[in-house]
């Protein structure tokens, strides 16, 4: 970004590349911390907090048209102590202060602009301001600080306070059922149907109701849910895949199919170099957002993973590699370490480095583009603004193949050529900026993506990339027995957040079950008694979202609702429910039985929101197997049965022997056989020999 860099502010000094790219900026800014809320403080002068984060469009704008503005910055320097946010770094300080603006009946977004009192408490705010209402904002807002109405002010933040200090679950009423709750159980209740069975108090009927909860906001045409801008929401997904596991029901699988396939030919997918946008503000996956983010790609890696294990579809596969080709030359750091986002803008304009005109494609492709433009449908005056076109597909390449009299097996080469042809005119062009600082638990997400591909197609390069992220969040982002939230250029800072631990953790089971190295169970154990001693609530047996060694704010936060990312509590209750398993620990599964039976009824009644939690309750209503495999084929019946989609399945093997609990009391195979052994509730079955005999006993 171009800066008059005839200023420099403290920003200059932050590991954050969103705060340095306001370093220049004419506004006094401080990144947050004690030395801003000190000055406050002694000031008595009200706080700016500015939040947002390096792919983001509208921060860019605000911070082009206000931030850079000599004039503007005179008034928010004049009357406000000014503090820039990395809502990526500190998850926990955009949690309160986006929890406020909902308070305050607005929409949530951003950039995400807080006006607090001097003790950081918030009295109002809002996302995007045009430079003129900004800057009657700005002189409104510090008058009436400074001047009479300061009391109210104070007194409006006491209230909003209130809300803010209140716990999600006494706020959103986790385990008390609603009338129209009351209302079914009631109906289940007279024709002779007992709900409450399973742990949890899980029951087939309720999870029926879930389902049904879940499938009314279905898009049954284009896939996704039924409304505009689209996420991609992997956990919806998942659950989807999971939810047919245990029902055998085709419509919700075919739901799941109908969604992946879209995305995967739509423009929010990019059809050239692979990987995922954030969104697509159509009802039709076409126009993205077009910011790549590592969190959305690891997910979405693991989901087209484990939908092919399910349908064997193609389109899967290519979606999986060409996704992780993406992030290996894109956002992978020397040392294996993953980069967090690429920009949506190019030379100041959305998507710029993206699309083309059908003039363009011509010079590009020359004869060719006629069929390139069918295939990827293109046209004169362009799908999207400015006569520019962004790549999608609507059929297979079957169908295609057959409307336009190709021999099989032609197109696929034909396709390679003109994605080489179009990379080639793309390294020309002004790249998207790079936010190359590494957060922890998006680390993890595409550590978990990677298990997940490999587990499905064995590929040994995804492995290798895996084994190398571990040793990097080992080697980079270890606080003792803690974590770090971040790292750039060597220098790692900011406790870890109860997002980051989840997902290392997570990542780490799934990385023992794709190699039998038990140091990765070991280090998950670790983390996961280090998250229990500092950040657990023992009255409500959930987890806080902040360690309890970090600055406290002015609230403690926990984190229920699965978003883009699945909640903190959600993605805990799954460790602790696996974990238990591998090292039998009852403690740790009950935990997670707890932590469920104080969100079910919530559940089921909002699914599309608690997505990963009804994963949990799927699981726990039919629970999986454990398999041990023990002897010389240990490697190759692992790799045979990560082929298949395995729910709720826990995974442990050795060649030889081994102190982990589900496998020291094994006897060891004397014949130089390799035996399976498949465990439920405690108890094995006879050992089997062969993985489809494995297969045939779940």
């Amino acid at each position: 970004m171009a800066h008059a860099a005839s200023h420099t502010n403290r920003l200059a000094q932050e590991t954050s590349p969103y705060l340095q790219q306001h370093a220049h900026n004419p506004v006094d800014w401080y990144p947050w911390g004690p030395e801003a809320l000190n000055r406050a403080q002694a000031e008595q002068k009200p706080i700016l907090v500015s939040i947002g984060y390096a792919a983001c469009h509208w921060c860019h704008v605000m911070e082009r048209e206000s931030f850079e503005n000599e004039a503007v910055a005179a008034v928010m320097n004049t009357h406000f102590v000014c503090i820039k946010v990395d809502r990526e770094e500190r998850p926990d300080v955009d949690q309160i202060y986006m929890d406020a603006l909902h308070a305050m009946g607005l929409q949530g977004g951003w950039p995400l602009n807080v006006f607090l009192t001097a003790d950081a408490k918030p009295f109002y705010g809002g996302t995007y301001f045009p430079q003129g209402n900004w800057t009657k904002l700005l002189t409104n807002i510090g008058q009436a600080y400074a001047g009479e109405h300061r009391a109210e002010l104070e007194q409006s933040a006491e209230r909003f306070m209130e809300v803010i200090g209140k716990s999600e679950l006494a706020k959103y009423g986790g385990h008390n059922r609603n009338e129209a709750q009351e209302a079914d159980y009631a109906a289940l209740e007279t024709i002779g149907v007992a709900p409450e069975t399973g742990p949890a108090g899980v029951s087939d009927d309720e999870f029926k109701l879930l389902v049904y909860n879940l499938s009314t906001n279905f898009d049954r045409e284009r896939g996704g849910m039924n409304r505009a801008p689209k996420f991609p929401m992997p956990s919806i997904w998942r659950f989807l895949l999971r939810a047919h596991a245990i029902s055998g029901s085709r419509a919700v699988l075919d739901q799941a199919v109908l969604t992946l396939r879209e995305m995967a030919w739509g423009g929010i997918y990019d059809q050239v170099h692979g990987g995922f946008a954030r969104y697509s503000v159509d009802g039709e996956w076409l126009a993205p957002h077009f910011e790549k983010m590592l969190y959305d790609n690891g997910q979405l890696v693991s989901l087209y993973s484990e939908a092919f294990q399910l349908t064997k579809d193609e389109l899967f596969r290519e979606t999986v590699y060409d996704t992780i080709e993406f992030i290996r030359l894109e956002l992978t750091n020397d040392e294996g370490g993953f980069y967090s986002s690429l920009d949506a803008d190019s030379e100041g304009e959305e998507g710029k480095f993206y699309v083309f005109t059908k003039e363009e494609l011509r010079g590009i492709l020359g004869d060719e583009e006629p069929l390139f433009s069918d295939y990827y449908n293109c046209t004169a005056v362009g799908n999207w603004e400015h006569g520019r076109n962004i790549l999608h597909r609507r059929e297979t390449d079957e169908a295609f193949a057959v409307v336009h009299q190709l021999a099989p097996g032609v197109l696929p080469e034909i396709v390679a050529s003109w994605k080489q042809k179009i990379m080639a005119v793309r390294a020309t062009r002004v790249r998207p900026g790079l936010d190359d600082k590494v957060l922890t638990g998006w680390n993890a997400l595409m550590l978990q993506g990677l298990t997940d591909a490999y587990r499905a197609f064995g590929e040994p390069e995804f492995l290798v990339m895996a084994e190398h992220n571990a040793r990097f969040i080992e080697a980079n982002l270890r606080d003792g027995a803690g974590l770090f939230r971040t790292c750039k250029d060597g220098r790692a800072s900011i406790s870890g957040f109860l997002e980051d631990y989840a997902l290392v953790i997570q990542a780490y089971i799934s990385l023992y079950e794709v190699t039998f190295a038990e140091k990765w169970l070991r280090e998950a154990e670790g983390l996961t008694e280090y998250v229990l001693a500092n950040f657990f609530d023992a009255t409500e047996t959930l987890f806080f979202y902040t360690d309890s060694r970090a600055e406290p704010l002015i609230a403690r936060k926990k984190e229920l609702f699965d978003n883009v990312i699945p909640a903190s509590n959600s993605i805990m209750a799954h460790n602790l429910r696996r974990l238990g398993r591998h090292l039998e620990k009852a403690q740790y599964t009950d935990l997670a039985a707890e932590m469920l039976r104080q969100l079910r009824h919530l559940v089921v009644k909002e699914p599309q929101h608690l997505a990963n939690w009804a994963s949990l309750y799927a699981a726990l209503l039919r629970p999986g197997a454990e398999i041990a495999i023990q002897g010389p084929a240990t490697e190759e019946f692992r790799e045979e049965l990560s082929r298949h989609f395995l729910f709720d399945t826990v995974l442990a093997g050795t060649e030889t022997a081994s102190e982990l609990p589900l496998l020291k009391l094994l006897p060891t195979p004397t014949d130089g056989r390799t035996a399976l052994h498949v465990c439920r509730n405690y108890a094995c079955q006879a050992p089997v020999y062969s993985v489809p005999d494995a297969l045939a006993t779940l």
